[in-house]
């Protein structure tokens, strides 16, 4: 079997993407995938790292503030469609992947034009515009979320959770060991910051902000500031002394987890299941500078039913470390969050997005 996998541009695309790469490859060993990304994009590097090929379009999304600019994405557009064709002429896939993204657009689009059964997966709750451009000819459609039908066909869609990084959850993991990892003391309140993988300017502001507070409040933290960031966050603290374990990528995520009483993060689609299989007590910031506001949406999906606190990214500065010093010594509200998270956990996803893809292909 051939399978065409095509997304990206953050992680929340591409980690679900390999998620499913690999629990074909885990069903067939001998099967073939390829992946096709956006020039530039970080898929262009995470992808061969996972151990896949890919090939890359030069597609990027409209500017809705500039429309004079959207000439050369067209342009752009054009031949990256045709330069798909040819893939695909050249690959033969049985199924197309789409995981949301510029590239997935073309790549999905082509594929449906050329008679190829397409598979899309959404990982939010409130669906981005590519897939609702391929829901119309798409064969099936894999979501996260109830109440979906809003933007898609009903009798197409499938709720499979949202694949995630498979290396979070090995039972072996040595909480102890851990600890020692990022050289802090068990038996501390720790607080983990994530703000996606590209970082998150918000997130760092009020770390920047709240630093002595926390230092005063006896809590130790492990602060992820994405590549952007890094440098102006290490600058501005000075001194992040043996409690403060500022980083530009947690390589051990498994462990950062681990650790971990409370979560502060981004509400990206992939982390919210992160959080939800893991069982984390999180406050959630979803960033204003995405499509249709939709972390907005992913994070009140949580915060109305108990599972995550919410807070704005206009509040953020002004409250978001004093809300997290404050969850950190409430046990009963941490644990409380830590129940109605695991509630909403869709657990094995990338296997039943491939059993999804099974019935394509014997369609």
């Amino acid at each position: 079997m051939k399978y065409l996998i095509s997304g990206g541009g953050t992680g929340g695309h591409i980690f679900p993407a390999v998620s499913i790469a690999n629990a074909l490859r885990e069903q067939d060993p001998n099967c073939e995938i390829l992946f096709v990304g956006a020039e530039g994009r970080m898929e262009m590097k995470r992808v061969p790292d996972a151990g896949y090929n890919i090939v890359g379009l030069k597609v990027q999304g409209f500017d809705r503030h500039n429309l004079l600019k959207n000439v050369s994405v067209l342009w752009n557009l054009f031949w990256s469609m045709r330069k798909v064709r040819r893939v695909i002429r050249s690959f033969r896939p049985d199924v197309g992947i789409g995981v949301g993204g510029y590239a997935s657009g073309a790549a999905m689009k082509v594929a449906e034009q050329m008679g190829i059964p397409v598979l899309i997966q959404e990982q939010n709750s409130f669906a981005g515009v590519t897939n609702k451009m391929l829901a119309a000819k798409a064969s099936c459609i894999c979501v996260a979320y109830e109440g979906m039908e809003r933007f898609f066909p009903k009798e197409k869609i499938v709720i499979t959770g949202n694949p995630v990084r498979q290396n979070l959850f090995s039972s072996t993991i040595d909480r102890t060991e851990a600890f020692r990892h990022f050289g802090l003391n068990e038996g501390v309140p720790t607080l983990l910051v994530i703000g996606g993988s590209l970082g998150a300017r918000t997130i760092n502001q009020s770390m920047i902000g709240g630093i002595e507070t926390l230092r005063k409040a006896g809590v130790q933290v492990i602060w992820q500031t994405g590549s952007y960031y890094y440098k102006q966050c290490v600058e501005a603290v000075k001194e992040p002394g043996p409690k403060i374990k500022i980083t530009e990528f947690v390589k051990r995520m498994d462990y950062a987890y681990a650790v971990a009483d409370v979560v502060i993060s981004r509400a990206g689609a992939s982390s919210i299941s992160e959080l939800c299989l893991l069982g984390k007590a999180s406050i959630l910031v979803p960033s204003p500078n995405v499509a249709e506001d939709h972390q907005t949406h992913n994070a009140r999906a949580l915060s109305d039913r108990g599972a995550a606190i919410l807070v704005t990214d206009a509040e953020a500065v002004s409250k978001l470390v004093d809300t997290a010093i404050a969850l950190l010594s409430d046990d009963e509200q941490r644990l409380s969050l830590q129940t109605e998270v695991l509630k909403l956990a869709l657990p094995d996803s990338a296997n039943k997005i491939v059993a999804e893809i099974n019935k394509l292909t014997k369609r």
